[in-house]
């Protein structure tokens, strides 16, 4: 059945790709974006479509609209972004969440929140699982981020313990593909535009800390079936590739892909980065049935191309 779905953050790089995913799949889609780190350029492909309508709205106000479904999913989730204003980093990921689920109370519809790996700050426990409470410094240049995003979590669970609303919580672990922005700071943007520029390629300490990434189609599958299960499945999911790369190897890899000749730059570690970042994913296997499908190098191929055509412009 068609259903009218808001997604706040809806032209960014993840927003973009769940806005598309609904519109085939037959549902009406409300996006709506402050354009800090979205871009129209993720959507308009998708104007001439009936069914999706864009708003320019930033979630730190009250925003009134009726739909069947809310995925929360703005906030800059790049430490380039989120550092640059990190009051408005923590208020777009607190008073968001307050405005959001107010706006779900009224309408009594599930909402689902976009909740980061950086919830497990530089973690003690490998691989993660959700059961985990993490290892997050509350004052340090991160914090607005890895802080906004439990304080959400605390707001969706206390919401569901105080009205009982339909809330679901997805821990999003590292995830690429195209349409990331080429200058968000990211690994996997960072490294492909250097490669594809000829320049060299900035790795921070000696390359041995890891990562886990998880292709953008995989992640919007697995978003799309958590808003899509019953009242008694609340989260926190994590949802990301467990296959765990050090920053040495997803260099070599781009490399490789690219044909680049660039060579490598060792830069010294940024404070509170994460050594280690690798998902347990047992809980999505059992109550979502589901796990990834893209390899990582069939992923990087796809988002290679990506950015060729967007430094070609």
């Amino acid at each position: 059945m068609s259903k009218r779905v808001l997604i706040t953050g809806g032209a960014g790089f993840i927003g973009s790709h769940l806005s598309e995913r609904l519109l085939d799949e037959g549902h009406e889609v409300i996006c709506v974006d402050n354009f800090f780190t979205g871009s129209r350029k993720n959507v308009e492909h998708l104007f001439d479509n009936p069914r999706f309508e864009i708003l320019r709205h930033d979630v730190t106000f009250p925003l009134y609209v009726e739909v069947d479904q809310i995925y929360n999913l703005a906030c800059p989730a790049s430490p380039v972004h989120y550092q640059h204003d990190p009051v408005q980093t923590t208020k777009t990921s607190v008073m968001g969440a307050i405005n959001m689920l107010g706006l779900a109370k009224r309408l009594r519809v599930p909402i689902l929140q976009a909740s980061t790996s950086e919830v497990y700050g530089d973690p003690a426990v490998h691989p993660q699982p959700e059961e985990y409470w993490g290892n997050v410094n509350p004052i340090g240049p991160r914090s607005c981020y890895d802080e906004g995003k439990r304080a959400a979590e605390t707001l969706f669970f206390d919401y569901r313990r105080q009205h009982d609303l339909d809330i679901k919580v997805i821990r999003i672990f590292n995830t690429y593909g195209p349409r990331m922005h080429p200058n968000d700071g990211r690994v996997v943007s960072n490294f492909i535009v250097q490669a594809l520029r000829g320049e060299p390629i900035t790795i921070y300490g000696d390359g041995s800390q890891t990562r886990s990434f998880c292709y953008v189609d995989d992640l919007v599958d697995g978003m799309v079936r958590l808003m899509n299960t019953g009242h008694d499945v609340t989260g926190p999911v994590n949802v990301g590739n467990p296959g765990e790369f050090t920053m040495l190897e997803l260099a070599q890899a781009i490399l490789a892909i690219t044909g680049s000749g660039s060579t490598i730059d060792y830069r010294p570690l940024p404070q509170d980065d994460p050594k280690q970042r690798q998902p347990d994913i047992g809980l999505a296997r059992r109550e979502l049935g589901w796990e990834p499908t893209i390899a990582l190098d069939q992923g990087l191929r796809s988002t290679v191309e990506y950015f060729r055509s967007v430094l070609a412009d």
